[in-house]
């Protein structure tokens, strides 16, 4: 059985390389550095969606499942730098190969992962291989958009339509799963800049449970599951986040009925 990672990472404006970029000063506090960043960009494109090079990660979440057990954590500590964070995920590609989901991750979570780990000059072998060294990797690799060794799931499902994206926290919700709650992706700087970095990681860890979830149904309707082995693997999540006594997967439990 190849191991399946889903992943999801949650970002803040990168308020040092901005200074870097604009020349800015010490003197100017963090959060107007971000607020003159999401200003010129909303006058720009209409949206405070920053460019993905200058949004820093404060989070990678992971679920995975192997042929022994399930899982859910965030990578290193709430101390941890972003280089250490990017390189825990980078060494977990080049030493298991999973299989990658995501939902939306072609579209933003790769790209940022990509352009922050070459800021901090790390290395990710396994994960740019594209067949020079391993020639199964020619025709299956975690880059090509048409490939499953990095299934991006909101792509796959709107048929690489962008009008047809549908929001994950719907999705999950109209089948019956718990979808986002307690925070969501433009409240994750105003919690930064709280301390909040351990709610982060938590709301990073329901997202990408609700992306597992969302990926059993899926491989459901594809046939690869049998209900009964569907309903096998629900469980197996029910029981696994049942054994911790963490906040956020007791609510994420009361709201999955």
């Amino acid at each position: 059985m190849t191991p399946v990672l889903v992943f999801d990472i949650e970002t803040v404006p990168d308020i040092e390389g901005l200074r870097k970029l604009h020349d800015l000063g010490p003197e100017l506090a963090a959060a107007d550095i971000a607020d003159m960043a999401f200003q010129s960009h909303r006058q720009a494109v209409g949206n405070d969606f920053l460019q993905l090079h200058i949004q820093k990660i404060v989070a990678i979440s992971c679920a995975l499942r192997d042929k022994n057990d399930f899982r859910v954590w965030s990578l290193g500590s709430a101390a941890d730098s972003e280089a250490e964070l990017i390189r825990r995920f980078f060494e977990g590609i080049d030493k298991y190969t999973p299989q990658l989901v995501s939902w939306n991750g072609g579209g933003f979570d790769l790209p940022v992962l990509h352009y922050r780990g070459l800021i901090h000059g790390l290395q990710a072998r396994r994960y740019w291989e594209m067949g020079d060294d391993d020639r199964e990797f020619k025709w299956n690799n975690y880059l090509s958009r048409y490939h499953t060794r990095h299934l991006d799931l909101m792509d796959l499902l709107a048929l690489y339509q962008p009008r047809a994206n549908a929001p994950l926290d719907e999705l999950a919700k109209l089948m019956g799963f718990p979808g986002k709650f307690g925070m969501e992706g433009s409240q994750v700087w105003g919690a930064f800049q709280n301390g909040e970095i351990a709610a982060i990681r938590s709301y990073c860890e329901t997202d990408v449970v609700n992306t597992y979830l969302v990926f059993l149904r899926f491989q459901l309707m594809r046939g690869i599951l049998d209900d009964e082995q569907y309903q096998r693997e629900c469980e197996l999540v029910r029981f696994t986040l049942g054994k911790s006594s963490e906040p956020h997967w007791q609510e994420f439990l009361g709201q999955w009925p």
